[in-house]
C-alpha cells in the first residue's frame, strides 16, 4: 500500500488525522510545488492550491511541476493531475487566480486547518497573514530563497525571531504598521543573499527553494502527529 511506510511510523489513528485535514497552498513555484507534493504524499485528504500562472521554461531549474512537457500549461492544472496520480483518493481543488485581498478572503473563508503561504507578492503575504491571525488559522509562510546557496542555513521560526532575511524584515515592518501580530511561523534563510551577475533577475537553484518547501510540509505533518519539527 502506498502509505505503509508512513503508517509504520505513526500508526492508523494519526494517519487518519492527517487524512481529515484541509490545507491550502498559495503559490506553486519553487517552494510551494514541493510543499504541496510532500503534503499529498503524506496523505492529506483535502488540498487546495492557488496559482494564476503558467509554467515557463525558466521554471524548470527549480519547480517540481515544470517540465518540457508542461510549459505553457497552468500550474494548478499540472499539479492537480500530478496529485491525483500520486493519490487518487485526494480531494484536490485548484484556483487559477492571483492572490490579492479579495481572492484571499474568498478562499480562506471556506475554512482550513493550515495555510501554506508560498507567494512572492509582499502585499499578498501580508493579507494572508492578517486574515489567518484574525481568524485563528494555523499559518506557515515562506520568506525569500532567491540568490541563496546554503540549504543548511534554512530555519523555521516566528516572524519576530528571524534575522538576515530581507523579505522577513520588510514583512515585519508592514505588519507592524498594520497593527498585526508577528507571532506566526515562517521558513527563512540566515544566509546573506549572493551577488548575481544580472541584478535585474533573481538567481535561484534546484535545492534551496525545494528544501524550504519540504521544511514547511514537515512542520505541518509533524505538528499534526505530535512530533517536534
Amino acid at each position: 500500500m502506498k502509505f505503509d511506510r508512513l503508517l509504520n511510523m505513526i500508526g492508523e489513528e494519526k494517519f487518519l488525522t492527517i487524512k481529515q485535514k484541509r490545507i491550502v497552498v498559495f503559490g506553486l513555484g519553487g517552494v510551494g510545488s514541493f510543499a504541496a507534493e510532500a503534503l499529498t504524499r503524506s496523505g492529506v485528504g483535502t488540498l487546495y492550491v492557488v496559482d494564476y500562472d503558467l509554467v515557463e521554461e525558466t521554471n524548470i531549474n527549480r519547480q517540481l511541476i515544470a517540465l518540457e512537457s508542461t510549459i505553457d500549461k497552468y500550474k494548478v492544472d499540472v499539479f492537480k493531475e500530478r496529485a491525483k496520480d500520486i493519490n487518487r483518493e485526494i480531494k484536490i481543488i485548484g484556483y487559477k487566480v492571483k492572490a490579492d485581498k479579495d481572492t484571499i478572503k474568498e478562499i480562506l473563508q471556506i475554512g482550513f486547518d493550515y495555510v501554506v503561504d508560498c507567494v512572492d507578492d509582499l502585499n499578498a503575504k501580508a493579507e494572508i497573514a492578517m486574515y489567518c491571525l484574525n481568524h485563528n488559522i494555523s499559518l506557515i509562510s515562506s520568506m525569500g530563497f532567491a540568490n541563496k546557496f546554503k540549504p543548511e542555513m534554512i530555519k523555521i521560526a516566528k516572524l519576530n525571531q528571524t534575522s538576515v532575511c530581507p523579505l522577513a524584515k520588510v514583512l515585519r515592518k508592514k505588519l507592524k504598521t498594520a497593527g498585526c501580530s508577528l507571532d506566526f511561523n515562517v521558513v527563512y534563510s540566515e544566509e546573506k543573499p549572493a551577488t548575481v551577475i544580472n541584478r535585474e533577475i533573481l538567481g535561484s537553484n534546484a535545492y534551496c527553494p525545494s528544501i524550504a518547501g519540504l521544511y514547511m510540509a514537515a512542520h505541518i505533518i509533524n505538528e499534526i502527529v505530535g512530533e517536534k519539527s
